[in-house]
């Protein structure tokens, strides 16, 4: 029996997913900023910054209905969050050649635009793939088999994971690109923010954080920032950030869109210029310095 419901399948489908695999615990969703690319009307932030094309880039997730936090800023439906794996695992294979063909089906209305016409062919070979899309992806029993799945294929793989499943990470097969979610400054403010299922969250992520220095892949700390809540002590992140050794640091503003919308409001969303003075904060208090930025995403990266 799969793991998501019939009437949660059919609301995440009305929202643009499509849930791919027997075992329906995977699910492929188009970027908004896939759209943009297609029609000529801008680039995520990624492309600027570490050189994917975002026109080629395929969303997805192999563990929708699995998560160990809730994270009030999330803009993803919550009512399937299960905090640890259950019932048969899908094979790596079998999810990335579904999510392909679901992308290019849900990509099919812009064969006929215009603006399309010089990436849409390229969009249907998609050559990155964001291992972020919704749930906890370390939770995934094979992730390494999808992770190197991917590589296999001469994609990129960027996996996006929240930090709570540290002996996965100390032993994950080291992807393109591995991100990991800081949401916090202390154990107080994370619990606030990310209302963890778990009880050691706060530990797990320090640990998994800890071993970001044990790969050779470009490795990033993102703080999703959000005003009144976890937007402070600059400081305390910064001491964080300085221990792990992180190639990249982004500070990027909570988007008030999605499910979010029913627990945070709308004035909690910084401006970009409220994260360039933030970001400013935390280079100040660590070793990183701010070396990019793209204001239409209100995010701004740093590096040593």
């Amino acid at each position: 029996m799969p793991v998501l419901s019939e009437q949660i399948m059919k609301n995440m489908e009305k929202i643009g997913y499509r849930i791919v695999g027997p075992n329906k615990h995977s699910a492929v969703k188009i970027c908004s900023w896939t759209r943009n690319s297609l029609r000529g009307r801008g680039v995520c932030y990624k492309e600027k910054f570490y050189g994917i094309q975002a026109h080629r880039c395929l969303q997805m997730s192999p563990a929708v209905p699995f998560c160990t936090n809730n994270c009030l800023y999330c803009w993803r439906l919550r009512t399937a969050t299960k905090p640890e794996w259950s019932g048969p695992a899908d094979d790596p294979d079998i999810i990335l050649d579904e999510a392909i063909q679901a992308q290019r089906k849900l990509l099919q209305g812009f064969a006929g635009n215009q603006e399309a016409q010089d990436k849409f062919y390229e969009a249907e070979r998609p050559n990155q793939v964001a291992i972020s899309l919704d749930g906890e992806p370390t939770l995934y029993p094979k992730l390494n088999g999808l992770i190197s799945e991917v590589l296999k294929r001469k994609m990129t793989a960027f996996l996006v994971t929240n930090g709570t499943m540290p002996k996965v990470i100390e032993n994950l097969t080291q992807p393109t690109q591995l991100y990991i979610s800081l949401s916090a400054p202390n154990k107080e403010i994370h619990k606030k923010t990310c209302q963890p299922l778990l009880k050691d969250a706060w530990e797990r992520l320090q640990k998994s954080i800890s071993f970001l220095q044990n790969f050779t892949c470009n490795t990033v700390i993102r703080l999703t920032l959000v005003k009144n809540l976890n937007m402070t002590k600059p400081d305390q992140y910064a001491k964080i950030i300085d221990k792990s050794n992180t190639k990249f640091v982004e500070c990027k503003a909570y988007m008030c869109v999605g499910g979010s919308r029913k627990r945070l409001k709308y004035e909690q969303m910084p401006s970009h210029e409220e994260i360039q003075t933030f970001a400013k904060q935390v280079a100040e208090h660590s070793g990183y310095k701010i070396k990019d930025e793209q204001k239409e995403s209100r995010v701004v990266l740093l590096t040593r």
